[in-house]
């Protein structure tokens, strides 16, 4: 029973949580491990969970769902965040969890909060736990728990992938706000148009929390009208949201990174200007952008056409001249130059076989006639006899052996017939050398 304390506080929380699911019927999205029938689904139902990770990003459920299992479970809850909690905080709930199993028979869930935020010797320090069935570890996090957490963890734990809501599951947890007559405004006299409630699921990028932290204030801050309600229209809505966020986590981020440069790799400009301007708006260091696509004009680029590398070094000299907002140009029009260019990865190839050979050792001495020649004496130790200036002869080149003698007949620079490098590999059949 609720006194009168418990009722003013649960008035005062935030929408979002007073809207906070209680059970897996009023849970929404999800369907694919929460749905009918699905795993995690049954598990708790039959409230046999083991340790597992919730990942996914924020307003998607994750928190909500442990709060769901800590409602409908037999066994004793507890929760910790792992920015507040230490190894301390950690043997307690394990000392207690151990005295509930031998007195009681009862199992204990532990959920952490932000469980990447979680060090090495505060990961460890649970292992033994979760190992025995002394505690269900189920960890919230934002981050890829593959990349942020420890290995020996994430092995003792099953990993469920939260995806971010729909547009429709944010518009279905908005409408039951609005009808809800305890915990939402059904009580209110409370008019809210569609293309407002549209706008802000949209806008929310599948964060309910968002979302209803935005119908919150278009209620709060509208005046009623002269028959006492309530209307948020689509201006009020646009100022209650106001525009998207990208919330760019460490896994985020390398994401999108690669689908930048995969985009670049596979020459589809639209995409890659679509990455970048996404990579910029959720806040990465442009010169970090900048780097990747000097790194590509080389990589997926290089002499099939030489003029993306300029490109790329002006867009990033740009970049540390006039800076942001003017230098998206220069990164754009460098984008663009890669995308269109031929491609090639012969420079790659080659420096990645020849950096190979060399770390293999069983290095030999340098041939006679490719040794230093610049101090006085060296032809008392045969130091480059018989080396062929290549610009005294025609052409400026000259047959001659260049190769370590342990690597002679050895091939890594193949051009491809791509651009300018077709143009090589005629220039290189004059001279006897026949490309594959």
């Amino acid at each position: 029973m609720q006194d009168l304390f418990s009722i003013n506080d649960a008035q005062l929380s935030p929408l979002a949580d007073r809207m906070r699911p209680r059970t897996l019927d009023e849970f929404i999205g999800q369907e694919h491990i929460v749905g009918p029938g699905r795993l995690l689904r049954r598990a708790i139902e039959a409230d046999r969970m083991t340790s597992s990770i919730f990942y996914g990003p924020p307003g998607c459920g994750k928190t909500t769902l442990a709060s769901i299992i800590a409602g409908t479970t037999h066994s004793a809850f507890v929760q910790l965040n792992a920015v507040t909690s230490g190894v301390a905080d950690v043997r307690k709930v394990i000392k207690e969890a151990e005295e509930r199993r031998s007195l009681y028979g009862q199992a204990t869930y532990l959920l952490l909060d932000e469980c990447h935020r979680w060090s090495k010797s505060q990961s460890d320090s649970i292992l033994p736990a979760i190992e025995r069935g002394i505690v269900r570890f189920i960890g919230s996090t934002t981050e890829n728990p593959l990349i942020a957490m420890t290995p020996a963890i994430v092995s003792r734990c099953r990993i469920f992938e939260f995806k971010p809501l729909s547009e429709e599951d944010v518009v279905s947890a908005l409408t039951r706000a609005i009808i809800d007559p305890e915990r939402g405004y059904g009580k209110m006299k409370l008019t809210v148009d569609d293309d407002a409630l549209f706008h802000i699921a949209r806008v929310a990028n599948g964060d309910v929390r968002s979302a209803l932290g935005a119908l919150e204030l278009a209620v709060l801050t509208t005046p009623k009208d002269q028959n006492g309600v309530i209307h948020v229209t689509l201006p009020v809505a646009e100022e209650s949201i106001q525009k998207p966020v990208i919330r760019c986590d460490e896994s985020l981020y390398y994401d999108m990174l690669s689908a930048f440069c995969k985009s670049l790799r596979g020459s589809d400009s639209d995409a890659a200007l679509a990455w970048f301007a996404r990579l910029l708006y959720a806040g990465v260091d442009p010169r970090l952008i900048a780097r990747r696509i000097i790194a590509h004009a080389s990589e997926d680029v290089g002499l099939a056409n030489p003029l993306a590398m300029l490109q790329a070094v002006a867009a990033s000299q740009a970049l540390e001249a006039v800076g942001l907002p003017e230098a998206r140009l220069s990164m754009a029009q460098a984008i663009i130059a890669i995308c269109e260019s031929p491609k090639s990865n012969s420079v790659v190839m080659a420096l990645d076989a020849c950096t190979s050979d060399a770390q293999k050792g069983g290095f030999g001495a340098v041939p006679v006639h490719l040794r230093d020649t610049h101090y006085a004496g060296h032809e008392r130790l045969g130091s480059g006899a018989q080396y062929k200036y290549p610009h005294d002869y025609p052409g400026h080149w000259v047959k001659q052996e260049y190769m370590p003698p342990e690597l002679k007949g050895h091939r890594y620079y193949i051009p491809s017939d791509q651009g300018q490098e077709f143009k090589l590999r005629e220039r290189r059949k004059t001279r006897g050398m026949i490309d594959p």
